[in-house]
């Protein structure tokens, strides 16, 4: 071992090269003061869309970000080249603070969650009243994630050609959600789009459905310039559709100041990360009464609160069938 003396002059003192030739790392991250403001329309394979200044930008995700991934809605920063020229690549150097989130898990016993969709204020529940037949504990699903969320949902039944909708609309009365009711033969001319448009104007609306439900067709009609490929069938022997959209993707609804997100077609919709407690805040008129609820009250239990309060008429019966229909969700398989 080479020993240095107690003058040992700079030039003695051997330093160790950098064999991948790369700047030193170092803790202090560039701020990015001059990074522009844009909002991520669609992520594909690590490519991530954005809408920057009326540009569509390609970009992908700084490394200072770490694990945390930017999904459709998402207000990002961005610096590079922002031209939107093809073969031109920005950077993602900031994630927003998000002000919603539908976030969903493969299944109840997942412990991994997604989030699916960012910044929406709306969350438009597709679902078919046949052909495919409709899934009611999959919409009470995807209303729990509403709520844990902080999505206002809209419950928005197609093919009402094939079927009345009275049944499905009286089982989610007590919800008070609005509702729209569309024929196939309505979407293109007809006035049903211009129905659903009207709970759109200037709001960010995501849309979510069982595959072969109707819901990419459905979008088509409100953004015919920005047409997808929609269902083609539905299976006859599993009463399935197959899915079209593979990605989310944000689409502007012309003329309405609002968004579209579409979503692709689920058949399952995990529950793993809701807390229950945060599902009793989309029922203000129930909520009081948890006051009086046990610790760690699952709102389905002998002691709870819930039914006292109901029962001095403080609320209908029909809001607590239905929270802990909700509730029970978590429960049950999305096939019950």
């Amino acid at each position: 071992m080479r020993r240095y003396g107690r003058n040992a002059d700079e030039d003695d003192v051997r330093v160790r090269p950098n064999r991948k030739g790369n700047r030193p790392r170092t803790s202090i991250r560039p701020k990015h003061e001059d990074a522009a403001e844009g909002m991520v329309l669609t992520v594909d394979r690590g490519r991530i869309t954005c809408l920057v200044e009326g540009r569509t930008v390609t970009a992908m995700k700084a490394r200072e970000l770490g694990r945390k991934a930017a999904v459709v809605g998402d207000r990002v920063s961005l610096v590079g080249d922002l031209s939107g020229d093809k073969d031109t690549l920005a950077r993602i150097v900031r994630i927003g603070e998000r002000a919603s989130v539908l976030r969903r898990t493969a299944d109840d016993d997942d412990p991994y969650e997604r989030v699916v969709v960012a910044n929406a204020d709306q969350l438009a529940v597709v679902t078919a009243l046949a052909d495919p037949e409709p899934r009611p504990r999959l919409i009470d699903r995807c209303l729990v994630a509403a709520f844990d969320g902080g999505l206002e949902p809209l419950l928005v039944l197609t093919k009402s050609d094939l079927a009345p909708p009275g049944k499905l609309l009286e089982l989610y009365g007590a919800l008070d959600i609005p509702s729209v009711v569309t024929s196939r033969e309505e979407l293109y001319g007809g006035g049903a789009a211009d129905r659903v448009r009207e709970h759109l104007a200037g709001r960010t609306t995501a849309f979510v459905g069982h595959s072969g439900v109707g819901k990419t067709t459905l979008v088509n009609a409100l953004v015919p310039e920005e047409r997808r490929r929609s269902t083609g069938h539905v299976n006859a022997v599993t009463g399935r559709g197959r899915h079209t959209t593979t990605s989310a993707l944000a689409l502007p609804l012309a003329g309405a100041g609002g968004w579209v997100i579409d979503t692709p077609g689920v058949r399952s919709f995990g529950l793993n990360h809701v807390d229950p407690a945060r599902v009793i805040h989309a029922f203000p008129d129930l909520e009081p009464g948890t006051a009086g609820c046990p610790r760690a009250c699952g709102h389905d239990e002998p002691d709870c609160a819930l039914d006292a309060w109901v029962e001095e008429g403080h609320a209908d019966r029909a809001r607590l069938y239905s929270l802990r229909r909700l509730l029970a969700t978590r429960e049950r398989h999305e096939g019950d």
